[in-house]
């Protein structure tokens, strides 16, 4: 309870912060919860952007317990990376959901309540833009300001982070996948064709808010938005790439498990909050139109990433390290 708050103000934050505890469990029911806010406030784009980018972060998990990815990469080394994508994705998820949620409030009650938003250390970005947001109604400058944000809010404590910085971003299968392009954001749909981009230079922060922009004006394009939108409607979030390779003309094996079939519930603490924003930061460059992109539509290019990364792991595995293992060694 705060004292500085009425009754009424307390209960708002105290039902924000027990729903966000219990809906932030894992990649599973962040996806789910992203997702069901979107259906009932279709206004906040973000939620399916968000709902549809975590699919992903779902996908490049459960790769890390797939058939190819234990043939390259370290049982410590992966177990490193998850933890990496649970961080970040926990980190996002304690952020915007209490905006989400108090927005949902704000808009079933006709009143302002976004002072609230302090409560739940949310930035003075983030609070002015919800202001703006409520007064002029611009969906699109609050679609690129979440972006903005969350990329913001896991810059420090994960990008920038003495531990992940040297245990994964440094390490040689990460930069690997990043100098090849072979990891990508996929919009999928059911008649198996497959839309997005590939991730490079991951740890900087422009390139990924860049990314993020045209994510969304991907995911939200007249033309192909409702074939987003029916392939989140029927199918369920696993965690595993069988969710859209199941629709393939081709049908494939499934070649990862289901997320909570490997990985436990992750217990995390938020140590350190600092606001990332300050007042005399220059955001505006971030909220620049982008330039419409030509190649999204990468059915055939990334089916045929996938098996070159997987030649080049059979290559490693099955006679790289065969010949080390059967040199004699010197007497």
């Amino acid at each position: 309870m705060d004292s500085q708050l009425g009754s009424y103000e307390n209960k708002i934050v105290a039902y924000i912060r027990d729903t966000t505890i219990k809906g932030n469990i894992d990649n599973i029911t962040r996806t789910k919860l992203y997702q069901q806010f979107f259906f009932r406030n279709p206004e906040i784009e973000w939620a399916f952007l968000a709902s549809m980018v975590s699919r992903n972060a779902g996908w490049n998990m459960t790769d890390l317990r797939g058939v190819w990815f234990p043939k390259m990469i370290n049982q410590s080394l992966r177990d490193q990376i998850f933890f990496t994508y649970e961080r970040a994705n926990w980190l996002i998820f304690l952020d915007a959901f209490p905006q989400l949620l108090l927005y949902e409030i704000c808009k079933r009650e006709r009143t302002n309540h976004f002072y609230l938003l302090q409560y739940f250390r949310v930035s003075l970005f983030m609070q002015n833009e919800w202001q703006r947001f409520w007064e002029q109604k611009d969906r699109k400058r609050l679609l690129t300001a979440l972006i903005v944000n969350e990329q913001n809010v896991i810059q420090k404590p994960v990008i920038e982070h003495w531990y992940y910085k040297r245990k994964v971003f440094h390490s040689l299968p990460f930069l690997f996948q990043d100098w090849m392009h072979y990891s990508c954001v996929l919009f999928p749909t059911v008649d198996g064709e497959l839309y997005g981009f590939s991730v490079h230079d991951f740890s900087d922060l422009n390139e990924r808010i860049e990314l993020g922009k045209k994510l969304a004006w991907l995911l939200f394009h007249h033309h192909y938005f409702s074939q987003f939108k029916k392939f989140a409607q029927w199918t369920e979030h696993t965690g595993s790439r069988y969710d859209y390779e199941q629709y393939y003309l081709t049908k494939k094996q499934k070649g990862t498990p289901l997320l909570r079939e490997v990985y436990p519930i992750v217990e995390h603490e938020r140590h350190v909050f600092h606001d990332w924003y300050r007042k005399n930061k220059s955001v505006e460059r971030w909220f620049s139109t982008i330039k419409p992109p030509k190649k999204y539509h990468i059915t055939k290019w990334f089916q045929k990433k996938q098996k070159h990364l997987h030649a080049c792991i059979y290559l490693k595995s099955e006679i790289f390290d065969r010949l080390l293992t059967s040199r004699t060694p010197p007497v």
